[in-house]
């Protein structure tokens, strides 16, 4: 269970991960669905909110040339999530916007009880949903 929540909290950070087919992994061992549900939803929740940390620092950084986000290329993003709003964090669950997604609500000082919240709830239905498709289609293969 230890390194499902590991695997989960790495993969929501900008390193690579695969806690999904950790996930179906461990249930297809016969693992308890509800526990591998909340550990991998609380790994991947933490994850995401080291990303919202970094976000929150990484504005002291901006002035600087090794930044990795233009000055225009962050006024874009701000004024991307400023027209979705706090609820554009749903989709923190997606690959390849997931994690930008985080890092800009930090960025933008998103109050944490809000990102905790948004984050949280969009990683628990996630895991949820991976582990009803491993019921759906791997069940007959782990039997």
């Amino acid at each position: 269970m230890l390194t499902l929540f590991l695997v989960a909290l790495a993969s929501a950070t900008l390193l690579p991960g695969g806690s999904e087919v950790w996930l179906a992994r461990l249930w297809c061992s016969g693992e308890p669905a509800l526990l591998l549900w909340a550990v991998a939803s609380a790994g991947n929740t933490l994850g995401s909110l080291v990303n919202v940390a970094l976000g929150r620092y990484a504005r002291h950084f901006q002035d600087r040339r090794w930044f990795p986000v233009s000055r225009r290329g962050l006024e874009r993003a701000e004024r991307w999530y400023l027209r979705f709003g706090e609820w554009s964090l749903l989709a923190c669950w997606a690959p390849v916007v997931g994690d930008p997604l985080t890092v800009l609500a930090g960025v933008l000082r998103l109050p944490w009880w809000r990102a905790i919240l948004l984050i949280a709830l969009a990683k628990a239905v996630r895991y949820a949903l991976v582990l009803w498709f491993a019921q759906a289609w791997l069940a007959p293969l782990c039997r």
